[in-house]
């Protein structure tokens, strides 16, 4: 096969991915926000697959980088801190009004640093006890969120904070809508263009670790930690560093999250949210890019799809079948024939798929 052959699908796939919104728009916007939130949870599940896929670190909290990129963005674009804080309202009498420019990269260092911050006193620790360690952090931040209204309000509680500012290109505000040669695009579509540019730097950063000395550092620690400390590899540096770089991708997913929603809360930053993150990991292939694309592209969209299925059932059945019940029961069930049946995933990497039984 030559190398023509081999690019033309992408260059599809690319090209079907920019006309989407496009195709989506005439559906309802709903559909785009669901497109946006498809690449928002690529973009978390390739952080974390970064963590326990090629480090084979089990963080059972990847959410609260999540929330740390999602509420440095929403303080620093938000009327909250001046209204708070007086010496915040003298110095900036105008309102914070931070660029994404600023926001961005900003969310993306600061979920860094919790990420190494979390990952120095647990590098002794392997398996089932890191994931109680980091289970516990992932909960502690989603209470001290959920509790910062008081004495000092920094995060407002569980009011959350908003309004949020959308981001701004060259004058150009997301949160208004488009108009280029007749055809409209709503600001979820503009959105959608920022999470895609976002989730092909993402590709590429994955790409290039996964092929570099660092990625395969990371793979003999998480395939013998005692094999690669004796071949000479730092076991510290090596995890804070992955510890690190996945929780950069949660902060930049957070803070483009705030943007997208104009206003957050601790509850979307719940336990049941690192689960599904670490279940689009697992259920796609964990370790292998495609598979975790394929896996979070899946259980993202799936909760919505099931809408339309549930709910003429729920009909059909006079109202007796609760559709809040059964969605999530038809998504687990699925999971569970799928791991049934493919026990290293949809789309395992390719030197487990060949180990298969």
């Amino acid at each position: 096969m030559n190398l023509k052959s081999r690019t033309w699908p992408g260059r599809l796939t690319f090209i079907a991915l920019l006309c989407l919104p496009f195709a989506l728009q005439g559906l309802g916007t709903h559909w785009v926000r669901m497109a946006d939130m498809v690449l928002l949870y690529i973009i978390l599940a390739l952080g974390l697959n970064i963590v326990v896929g090629c480090a084979g670190l089990l963080d059972l909290g990847f959410v609260a980088f999540y929330a740390v990129g999602a509420y440095s963005t929403a303080l620093l674009t938000s009327p909250h801190l001046a209204e708070h804080f007086a010496w915040i309202a003298a110095t900036f009498p105008a309102g914070l009004h931070t660029a994404w420019w600023i926001t961005l990269p900003l969310a993306a260092v600061l979920a860094a640093f919790f990420g190494m911050l979390l990952g120095a006193p647990t590098l002794k620790l392997r398996g089932d006890y890191l994931a109680m360690v980091t289970l516990g952090f992932g909960e502690i931040v989603r209470l001290l969120v959920n509790n910062l209204g008081y004495p000092v309000n920094l995060s407002n509680g569980a009011q959350g904070i908003g309004p949020i500012e959308p981001f701004s290109f060259f004058g150009l505000s997301l949160g208004q809508r488009l108009s280029i040669g007749g055809i409209e695009l709503e600001p979820v579509s503009l959105y959608y263009y920022v999470l895609l540019s976002l989730l092909l730097l993402t590709l590429l950063i994955c790409h290039r670790l996964q092929d570099s000395r660092i990625g395969r550092a990371w793979m003999a620690i998480r395939d013998d930690e005692m094999a690669a400390a004796a071949m000479g590899i730092d076991i510290r540096n090596m995890k804070l560093l992955a510890f690190g770089i996945g929780a950069s991708f949660a902060g930049v997913a957070g803070s483009m999250f705030a943007a997208i929603q104009g206003h957050i809360s601790p509850e979307a930053f719940s336990l049941q949210e690192s689960v599904i993150i670490v279940a689009m990991v697992v259920f796609g292939g964990i370790g292998h890019i495609r598979g975790v694309i394929l896996g979070a592209a899946l259980l993202s969209a799936l909760p919505e799809l099931l809408r339309y299925v549930v709910g003429p059932l729920q009909t059909l059945t006079d109202g007796r079948l609760d559709a809040g019940i059964m969605r999530p029961l038809l998504i687990s069930l699925a999971m569970i024939i799928t791991m049934l049946w493919r026990p290293h995933g949809l789309w395992p990497a390719p030197d487990r798929g060949q180990n298969r039984g």
